[in-house]
C-alpha cells in the first residue's frame, strides 16, 4: 500500500516533535538527578577571563612574555593551541559563550544591540543552578540581551564563590579582568593604573620587542602600544595568581577545575573586530584536579590541538558538572564524559561594529582560513570613532598619507577588499598572502566555500537580514531567533544567502539581481539593490528597477539601498538624495544609520543633503548616527566642529 505524501509528512513531523520532547524530558530528568549528587562528587569550576588579548604568554612560546602564573597553570593542566572566538569583539562573543549559540543565530551579532531570547534558549548557568551549583559572575555580562533573573546567584563587583551560604554546594564562578581592554592601551591613566604594581623587571623595552606584526608601521608610538599590551598582560597574570592563591588558602585547589580564556584578540587595529587570527585566536588553559580527570583528560603539561570555539565553553562546563547540554545549543563539550564529535571547522562572523556595518564571515580549520567579504566596496579600515582615538590607528593614518607604507600595511589600508580571502596559516601566520586566486588551492577553496554556505544555511544567519528589518521582524516573531526558525517562507534562508553572495559577484550577476528586486522578501530585495549599486553600471533596466524600488518599496532600508544604487550609477541623483534625506527622519533608528552611512560614503555627491545631515545631528538619540553624520558634515565643510 502506498502512503499518501501528506500523511508521510505528518508522520515525519510527529516523529521529529516526539524526538524533541523526549530529548527535553531526558535533559530535565538528568538535570534533576544531578542535583542529588554529593558535593564531593562534583567539581567546583572557576572561570578566569580576560579581554582583548592573544596568547602572548611564555607557555605559548612568546619570547617577550612575562606570565609566570599562567605558565605554571599550563604546566599543571592543558594548553589549547587552536581555540577561537566566534567574533573579534566582546559583546557578540560573550552572547555565544553564555548561550552556546552563534550570535548570528540568536540575533546578537551587532555591537551594542539588544535581542530577545526565546524560552528555549537560556544562559547555561541557569542549568548549573538548578542542579545545585552556587553560580556567581564578577562582573561583566555584555550579553546583548537581558539575562533572566535565574541566571546567577550573584552578578556584581562583589560576587564571589566565598559568599555561598551552603559550604557543601559546588560553585561555578566567573571573574573577568578588564585591564587588558583596548582602553588600557589607548588610555594613559588606565594603563598607569593597571600596571602600577609592576616591578622594573616586569617592564618591557619597546625597542627590543620581537613580535611587532608586519602590518603595523615600525614607529616608536606603535611600539609603545605593543609594549603596553605586554605589560597589561603581566598585570593580568598577577591577578590570575591571586585567584589561585585564594583557592589554595581555602583548601579548594584540588576540588576546583580552573578554565582561563580571553574573549577575543588583541585590542589594536586589524586584530580586535577582525576575523583574522589576530582578532579571534585566543589562549585557553584548563587545569583539572586528578580526581576529576576523565579518560586521561587534563594530564599535566598536555598540549591539545583540537579545534575549540568559545561557543563550546558552556556545554563543556555542563558536561564537567555531569549535566547534559540543552538540545538547542550549537556548542560541543570537549572535556568530560560522552564528548561531542570534534569540530572540522571554526566559524566566525563580523557585523555592525559600533557605527559601521561590514558583513564578513570566516571558516577556519587547523591550517587554513577562508574569509568571505559581503561588502567588499568598503575599506578594511572604515572610520570608527573608538579605534580612531588609539595611537596605533593614528599612526596608520599618518603613515598612509606619506605613501611610505610597509607592504603588509599597504594591503590593509586599501579602499576596498577582495570578495574572498584564503590564507595558509602554517606558512603565513600573519595572513598577508591571499591565496584565493592561486590555482594550486582551487580545490581547497571550493571545500571552504561549501562549508561556509552550509553554515550560513544551517545556522540561519540573521546577519544577512539588514538590521532595520531584523528589528521590525523581531516584534512580529517574538524573538530574533524565531525570525528564521519559525518562518513560513522555508526557502528564505537559501534565497537570502544566494542574493547576498550575488551582490558582490560583479556584472554577470546583474540579471539575477534584477529578478531579486521583485522578491517577496524585503531582505532579499535589499541585497539585490545593494548588488546593483555595487556594479554601478548604468543601464535602462537597472535604473528602472532601482527607481521603482526607491519610490514604491514598503521597506525603508530597501529604498535606501536603491537610492545608493542610483547614486553609484550617477542617475536621478536629486531624487536619490531626497529619499536619503527623508530617511534620516525615519522612526526606524537603524534605517537612519543606513541612510547616514550612504551619505557619508557618497562624499561630494552628498553636498545637497548637507542641511538634512546637520538637522539629523540635532536631538539625535542614536550616538552612532551622530558619529557618522558628524564625520560626513565635517568632511563636506572641511572642519572638525560639526558637533561638540
Amino acid at each position: 500500500m502506498t502512503t499518501h505524501p501528506e500523511s508521510q509528512r505528518l508522520d515525519q513531523t510527529y516523529e521529529q516533535k516526539t524526538r524533541t520532547i523526549n530529548m527535553k524530558s531526558i535533559f530535565l530528568l538528568i538535570l534533576c538527578a544531578s542535583a542529588t549528587l554529593r558535593a564531593a562528587e562534583r567539581p567546583n569550576i572557576l572561570w578566569l577571563s580576560a579581554e582583548d588579548i592573544n596568547a602572548h604568554f611564555g607557555c605559548y612560546g612568546d619570547p617577550n612574555a612575562i606570565t609566570p602564573y599562567l605558565d605554571q597553570l599550563a604546566k599543571e593542566g592543558v594548553r589549547y593551541t587552536n581555540a577561537f572566538t566566534a567574533a573579534g569583539v566582546c559583546a557578540p562573543c560573550r552572547s555565544t559563550i553564555i548561550t552556546g549559540m552563534y550570535q548570528t543565530t540568536i540575533g546578537t551579532m551587532h555591537m551594542r544591540s539588544s535581542a530577545v531570547l526565546p524560552d528555549s534558549i537560556k544562559p547555561f548557568p541557569t542549568y548549573l543552578r538548578k542542579s545545585g551549583y552556587y553560580c556567581t559572575n564578577n562582573s561583566k555580562t555584555d550579553y546583548q540581551f537581558r539575562a533572566p533573573n535565574e541566571t546567577w546567584d550573584a552578578s556584581s563587583g562583589k560576587a564571589h564563590w566565598k559568599n555561598s551560604k551552603d559550604k557543601n554546594a559546588p560553585f561555578f564562578s566567573v571573574f573577568n579582568f578588564t585591564g587588558c581592554h583596548e582602553s588600557g592601551i589607548a588610555g594613559e591613566s588606565k594603563y598607569e593604573s593597571v600596571t602600577k604594581k609592576l616591578s622594573p623587571s616586569e617592564r618591557q623595552d619597546p625597542a627590543k620587542l620581537e613580535t611587532l606584526p608586519p602590518y603595523y608601521p615600525d614607529t616608536p608610538r606603535v611600539r609603545e602600544d605593543w609594549k603596553r599590551n605586554y605589560e597589561l598582560i603581566t598585570a593580568m597574570d598577577a591577578w590570575v595568581g591571586d585567584h589561585i592563591a585564594a583557592l589554595k588558602e581555602a583548601g579548594l585547589y584540588e576540588n576546583t577545575i580552573i578554565v582561563y580564556w580571553s574573549d577575543h584578540g588583541v585590542g589594536l587595529p586589524r586584530a580586535k573586530r577582525w576575523l583574522y587570527d589576530s582578532g579571534t585566536r585566543i589562549p585557553l588553559i584548563v587545569r583539572i584536579p586528578e580526581k576529576f580527570r576523565k579518560l586521561g583528560q587534563g594530564e599535566p603539561g598536555t598540549v591539545d590541538s583540537q579545534l575549540i570555539s568559545s561557543l563550546d565553553f558552556g556545554n563543556t562546563a555542563l558536561n564537567l558538572a555531569g549535566l547534559p547540554s540543552p538540545p538547542v545549543t550549537q556548542g560541543r563539550a570537549f572535556l568530560g564524559e560522552n564528548l561531542s564529535p570534534p569540530r572540522d571547522y571554526i566559524y566566525g562572523a563580523r557585523d555592525r561594529m559600533d557605527e559601521r556595518y561590514d558583513i564578513i564571515r570566516s571558516v577556519r580549520d587547523k591550517r587554513y582560513r577562508y574569509i568571505r567579504n559581503y561588502e567588499p566596496l568598503k575599506p578594511y579600515f572604515q572610520y570608527m570613532n573608538t579605534p580612531e582615538r588609539g595611537a596605533t590607528m593614528k599612526e596608520l593614518r599618518r603613515i598612509a598619507k606619506t605613501g611610505e607604507m610597509p607592504s603588509a600595511m599597504k594591503l590593509f589600508m586599501a579602499d576596498r577588499k577582495p570578495v574572498e580571502e584564503f590564507y595558509d596559516l602554517q606558512n603565513d601566520p600573519h595572513e598577508i598572502n591571499n591565496l584565493a586566486n592561486d590555482p594550486k588551492h582551487k580545490d581547497q577553496l571550493k571545500d571552504f566555500r561549501k562549508a561556509h554556505k552550509k553554515w550560513i544555511k544551517e545556522t540561519r544567519d540573521l546577519g544577512l537580514i539588514p538590521e532595520p528589518e531584523m528589528v521590525l521582524r523581531e516584534k512580529q516573531a517574538g524573538s530574533r531567533y524565531d525570525i528564521l526558525a519559525k518562518t513560513d517562507d522555508k526557502t528564505l534562508p537559501e534565497r537570502l544567502g544566494r542574493m547576498a553572495s550575488l551582490a558582490s559577484e560583479g556584472g554577470n550577476a546583474l540579471p539575477e539581481l534584477l529578478k531579486g528586486m521583485k522578491d517577496k522578501d524585503a531582505a532579499v530585495r535589499y541585497w539585490a539593490a545593494t548588488g546593483i549599486g555595487n556594479i554601478g553600471a548604468k543601464n535602462e533596466k537597472s535604473v528602472t528597477q532601482c527607481l521603482d524600488g526607491m519610490t514604491n518599496d514598503p521597506s525603508t532600508v530597501v529604498r535606501i539601498a536603491a537610492a545608493r544604487a542610483l547614486l553609484r550609477m550617477n542617475s536621478h541623483k536629486e531624487k536619490a538624495l531626497a529619499e536619503l534625506s527623508k530617511s534620516l527622519e525615519s522612526p526606524e533608528q537603524w534605517s537612519r544609520l543606513h541612510a547616514t552611512i550612504v551619505l557619508d560614503e557618497a562624499n561630494e555627491q552628498a553636498r545637497p543633503a548637507l542641511p538634512a545631515l546637520q538637522k539629523a545631528l540635532k536631538n539625535q538619540p542614536n550616538k552612532y548616527i551622530v558619529r557618522v553624520a558628524n564625520k560626513a558634515v565635517n568632511d563636506l565643510l572641511g572642519t572638525d566642529k560639526a558637533v561638540k
